[in-house]
């Protein structure tokens, strides 16, 4: 079985088409990032719903010229069936990234989580399988796995959707195994575990608990932790989904991988995360302590304790072995590896 560091040297000498929906968010502009660093092509599609300019911008100034100028980037909207069509012309993978995030926000206006999340997803998929792309790869959640309590998390045990953003992930997987049976199109699921890095976003009400911690801490504002700071989540740095994505797109390719993996490794989902816990507690513990000697007014500061958030699950972790003996996934950072990588990232961009 091929590995990371194995495909990242194929791919620097042969350059193909990538297709990233959600391009301007978090996790698409780290994709992008880093598939211009190893001299491919991508399109990508973004409405700016939720991802940034800033994002896209950022990413300009890390690759060169010449690495940028292989960029084409479609300023639209993944709910547009024949946009869908036209964008997934000529592509050689996709990676559909594109979503309605946030449980709070679902429970609030499922109607719109479910448009973006469902038909949106469907529209991209049908547009891949009728233009014939070489593989399909989308961001799945670790939402799927609802009220069931068992951990680690296993890929095949589930238990009941608590939120309408859980349900649109789970029908993401419904469809992508529908089309395997009916259309013979293949694809994979990534359920990504609590993702963090550089470029996640730290306002509104729906930010992530990292950025949005990291930005009251350096900025001196209340830091508000739901429940009693026992909940727990198994926190994955963005590197670590940016080689789940990679490695899966390119699983049995021609030239990297063999046949055989392929017909193995593809119409599956895989957890995508380290395998490990974190208490919010102890994450905040974390935080104080990378923050604390660049911003002493952090020394006697204590969070604030409220009320459990509506749809929140109590516990998460994810067994990544299927991931491991299938893909060749190897999480290179551990969640407080991460936190350090990205500190200076938050210090920067967060004040």
């Amino acid at each position: 079985m091929k590995n990371f560091a194995e495909l990242t040297k194929y791919l620097s000498k042969n350059q193909f088409t990538w297709l990233i929906t959600g391009v301007s968010g978090f996790i698409g502009s780290n994709l992008l990032e880093s598939l211009l660093l190893l001299n491919q092509k991508v399109v990508g599609i973004d409405n700016f719903l939720t991802g940034k300019k800033q994002n896209l911008d950022e990413v300009m100034g890390i690759v060169s010229n010449d690495q940028w100028a292989e960029f084409q980037f479609v300023e639209g909207d993944i709910c547009d069936l024949e946009l869908s069509e036209k964008i997934t012309s000529g592509v050689n993978f996709v990676l559909h990234q594109a979503a309605l995030g946030s449980v709070p926000r679902s429970m609030k206006d499922p109607i719109k989580t479910n448009e973006i999340n469902i038909s949106g997803f469907l529209n991209i998929l049908l547009a891949s399988k009728n233009n014939s792309v070489d593989s399909f790869t989308y961001a799945a959640s670790s939402s799927t796995y609802g009220d069931h309590e068992a951990l680690p998390k296993v890929e095949e045990c589930i238990g009941k959707p608590l939120s309408p953003y859980a349900v649109t992930k789970y029908v993401n997987e419904l469809y992508a195994d529908v089309f395997k049976t009916n259309y013979n199109f293949n694809s994979i699921g990534l359920r990504y575990f609590n993702v963090f890095g550089r470029r996640q976003d730290p306002e509104g009400a729906y930010a992530a608990v990292i950025p949005k911690w990291i930005a009251a801490m350096v900025n001196n504002s209340d830091v508000f932790i739901n429940g009693d700071g026992e909940t727990s989540r198994d926190f994955c740095y963005i590197d670590n989904v940016v080689q789940a994505n990679l490695l899966a797109a390119m699983t049995g390719y021609p030239g990297f991988g063999d046949a055989d993996e392929s017909n193995e490794a593809s119409n599956q989902i895989y957890n995508v995360a380290v395998g490990g816990r974190t208490t919010l507690n102890q994450l905040y513990s974390i935080l104080k302590d990378n923050l604390s000697m660049h911003f002493p007014h952090l020394a006697g500061v204590s969070p604030i304790y409220r009320d459990f958030r509506a749809g929140d699950v109590r516990h998460s972790q994810a067994d990544i072995t299927k991931a491991e003996n299938l893909l060749g996934y190897k999480p290179s950072h551990t969640a407080e590896h991460g936190l350090n990588e990205a500190m200076a990232w938050y210090i920067n961009n967060l004040k």
